[in-house]
């Protein structure tokens, strides 16, 4: 078996997204692949699809079903230990492929011996294979036979892992798995997953849909989610030092995590209207957070450069007290509304 397409599955059965998603999977123009569909102990009808699906398939789709529910992490885990092709790759169940998308990954594979491919992706807002606004993911100076600093440049800009083919042996012999029972689990592994990989190559080719709806779990704030991103990035801290990889790229993860642990989820959460009565207590964990992992971001070459002039004197004003933060958030925020009328 040349490849197992990791498909983890909960509710998804609604407005036919499941069925598209399988089907666009099960069009593939290479051989030699399989579907392994997980469902993440779904409350809908997912399963009854899946098996539906099955049926007229065949056995080039896998499903597999529990009753307690891992997340998307456990279920990728289920389907990586399920699997036993050479490559494994991994779709939402939400979104599709280009009938040729895996060819052409393997086609670039096959020409650079590289061990992970990827391509771009699009915005898409209905089951169509015309192409939406294109979203770039990697660059093509990260491509190549990985030194240190091509792997600095995918720490710091890992890209989607939905975009990418991976050799299944990297995955397993390494232990890198997901964590469970958590969102945001590929912010937690997907830069480590590149640290293991010798050879990545870019096609700049625009072959997966990314599906935007209301229903996605990235479209809503919740607090929960907002400590699933914290956390994921503290496993990311402590998985890079227990495995030796911290002193090398220290900066680089310094930076991620002070990005995403702390000045992503503080954005998000000042921007949620439905969280404002929880604000000072988040605040205050994120910074309880970031002073503990990186107390010295605001040093970091790359915030340095990276970060906008505002967004730095926001970050200025929070350090020093939540407070007068918020207020002045609020208040700017307020401005800019009956200015601008955003």
């Amino acid at each position: 078996m040349k490849l197992s397409i990791i498909v983890p599955v909960y509710n998804m059965a609604a407005n036919g997204k499941l069925e598209f998603c399988i089907r666009s999977l099960a069009n593939q123009t290479i051989d030699g692949y399989e579907i392994i569909a997980v469902n993440d102990a779904s409350t809908d009808n997912s399963l009854e699809v899946l098996f539906a699906l099955k049926e007229e398939i065949g056995d080039k789709l896998k499903v597999i079903s529990y009753e307690e529910n891992l997340r998307q992490g456990g279920a990728k885990n289920v389907g990586i230990k399920a699997s036993n092709a050479e490559w494994i790759a991994i779709c939402d169940s939400d979104d599709w492929v280009a009938p040729d998308m895996y060819e052409k990954l393997f086609e670039k594979q096959e020409e650079t011996g590289a061990d992970v491919v990827a391509c771009d992706y699009c915005l898409v807002h209905e089951h169509t294979f015309e192409k939406g606004p294109v979203a770039k993911n990697n660059t093509s100076d990260q491509a190549g036979v990985l030194d240190d600093e091509k792997h600095k440049k995918l720490l710091l800009d890992s890209g989607s892992m939905v975009l990418k083919i991976w050799k299944r042996a990297m995955v397993v012999d390494n232990d890198l798995w997901y964590p469970e029972k958590m969102f945001f689990e590929d912010n937690a592994m997907g830069p480590l997953w590149l640290l293991y990989c010798k050879h990545f190559e870019k096609l700049d080719e625009t072959l997966y849909y990314y599906y935007q709806h209301d229903t996605s779990t990235v479209h809503e704030t919740t607090t929960s989610k907002l400590h699933d991103r914290m956390k994921a990035m503290e496993i990311l801290m402590d998985e890079a030092r227990e495995r030796g990889l911290y002193g090398k790229y220290k900066a680089e993860f310094d930076y991620k995590f002070a990005e995403a642990f702390f000045i992503t989820t503080l954005f998000s959460l000042m921007q949620s209207k439905n969280l404002k009565g929880e604000r000072r207590a988040v605040i205050e964990e994120l910074k309880a957070g970031v002073n503990k992992y990186v107390p010295d971001f605001r040093d970091n070459e790359y915030y340095k450069s990276r970060m906008g002039a505002e967004e730095k004197k926001l970050i200025d004003m929070v350090m020093a007290s939540t407070g007068s933060f918020m207020l002045y958030y609020d208040a700017l925020h307020l401005y800019r509304k009956v200015r601008y009328g955003r």
